[in-house]
This record gives C-alpha cells, structure tokens and sequence, in this order.
C-alpha cells in the first residue's frame, strides 16, 4: 500500500531545452534524502505533457536504476485514447514502475460507464496499482465519489486515488467513508490541504519537488498524532505553497527554487510551460527565505 509524501519529480532541463541526466540524479539523490516516501513521475509538476515518448522512457529507465527499490515509482500514464493509455502503462510496467497514476481522458469526455471502461481496459493490461487521478480542474471531467468508489470495488488493479478536486478534504471524506482502506487515498494540489485531508483519512500526498523536507516533517507529525507541530512546520511555508498554485507558474517556481539550493542547474521550462518574469522572482525569493526557516 502507497503511503507518505511523494513529490513529483520537476523534469530538469538544460538551459538548450534538452533533458539535463545529471540534475535529475541529483534531484532524486535529494528528494530520498529529505526524507521522501516515495516518487511521482512525469505528473502535471513533471511538465510531463512536454515529454517526447521516448524522454520518458529514458528517464524511466534512468530513475529505476538509480532508485534501485529504495522507494515507490508512481509513473503517470493517461493518455486520452484508451488504447494507448493502456499500452503506455504496460510499458511503464515493464520499466520498473511500481504503480501507475491515471488521468481520465480529457480530450472526448466519457461518462461515469466510459470511465469505468477506459480504466478497465488499463486494469486488464497491467498486473501493478493504478491511482485514478481526480483531476477536473485540469481535464474538467468529473468523478464523484461514488463513481471513485465504484472503480475501487469494480477494476481489479485500482488500489488508490489522488483527489484533487477541491474542496479536497470534504471529497476524501466521503471517499473515505465509502471504501474503507480498500482505496489508498492521495492529495495533490501542492499538499495545500495537506493537514485537513489527513484528517479526513487520506493516506498520502504528492506535492511538488521543492521543500520536500517540510512535507515530509508535517506528515511524520500527523502520522505521530501531534497536530500542532503539523501546523507549527506547515505555516512557515503556506506563502511559498499558495504562490506555486498560480496556474502555469508552479513549475517554474519549483525549479529556481531547487537551481537556487544547488540541486539542478537550470531553471529551464519548455512551452508552454510558464517562466516567472522579475517580478514574479522577487516575490519567490521572499517566500523562499521564508519557507527555509523551517527547512
């Protein structure tokens, strides 16, 4: 069963475009030092939508060797033709993915039946954990609870689900109230809900790649009961959380943050991936200060 903080892997760039294999190492090497559970590969924070087919089956490789089982490999593989995404999580598989995380398909919107039949048809090609990403302000196509629920109980390779359909805490609540611990349940949204959404039963999150270490300090704090050290390490970095939410910058702010930690070189993003202008690098570098006092 997947549990804990696991960020999504930033794809480091050189500064001409290329993958930089170097800073992803690493990246990685310090994503496990901080303490992380567990690693989610090629998500939206992934600028996954930017990869080539065959980038992310050479990173793939790359990071299962180098992760070489310390920990979880959650590779993202929707795609938004069923076959496909069926044939995409099989490869991953084959890879060396432990679990597979899901989007719907957002392109054709199926219905709650089409649903069932797109991640049914990626169960019966894959002997691994799918999590169904509930993503609607991403792919606008809904998922209730009730339907999560029914793919938990329906599709024999759905164990988990990452709700990021807010408010979060109040979906994972009702979630949680339906399945029991048959569905592993994950937050995403950069953790902003982290706190709330523990205590309404999920089980993990998948936060950007940046401060790590924090997350990671707020989850062994809940995990241990004490709420108010939760919060006395989470509140620090709710600034810097809150400004990485800004719809196409997230990225571009996890990646100065880690270029100004030593981790990867460049801050490079590929279109069309936002880049923070001036301003916007200011403003990051207070929230940074800020967030690190905790780090």
């Amino acid at each position: 069963m997947l549990r804990g903080v696991f960020p999504i892997v930033v794809t480091p760039f050189a500064d001409d475009g290329s993958v930089d294999y170097e800073s992803l190492d690493r990246l990685i090497d310090h994503l496990l030092a901080q303490g992380a559970h567990g690693l989610g590969l090629f998500g939206n924070a992934s600028e996954g939508y930017a990869l080539a087919s065959s980038e992310r089956r050479q990173m793939l490789e790359r990071i299962v060797e180098h992760v070489n089982g310390r920990v979880p490999l959650v590779a993202s593989s929707g795609h938004t033709g069923t076959d496909v995404a069926a044939a995409q999580s099989r490869e991953a598989q084959d890879q060396g993915a432990d679990a597979l995380m899901v989007l719907p398909p957002y392109l054709l919107k199926p219905d709650g039946e089409g649903l069932l039949c797109y991640f049914t048809a990626i169960s019966n090609a894959v002997s691994i954990p799918i999590m169904v990403q509930d993503a609607p302000l991403m792919t606008q196509v809904a998922m209730p609870a009730p339907l999560l629920a029914r793919m938990a109980k329906e599709i024999e390779h759905v164990k988990s689900a990452k709700v990021e359909a807010p408010p979060t805490a109040p979906k994972i609540g009702s979630l949680s109230a339906l399945v029991g611990d048959k569905l592993a349940i994950f937050g995403g949204l950069n953790g902003q809900f982290l706190i709330e959404e523990f205590g309404r039963g999920a089980i993990g999150a998948m936060p950007s790649s940046d401060i790590t270490s924090t997350y990671v300090r707020v989850w062994n704090a809940l995990e241990a009961g004490d709420t108010a050290e939760a919060w006395r390490v989470f509140t620090p970095a709710l600034p810097l959380i809150r400004f990485q939410l800004q719809p196409g910058l997230g990225v571009s702010a996890a990646k100065h943050n880690l270029v100004a930690r030593g981790v990867i070189k460049s801050a490079r993003v590929r279109q069309p991936t936002s880049a923070l202008d001036g301003a916007g690098l200011k403003e990051l570098e207070v929230l940074r200060e800020l967030a690190d006092r905790m780090e």
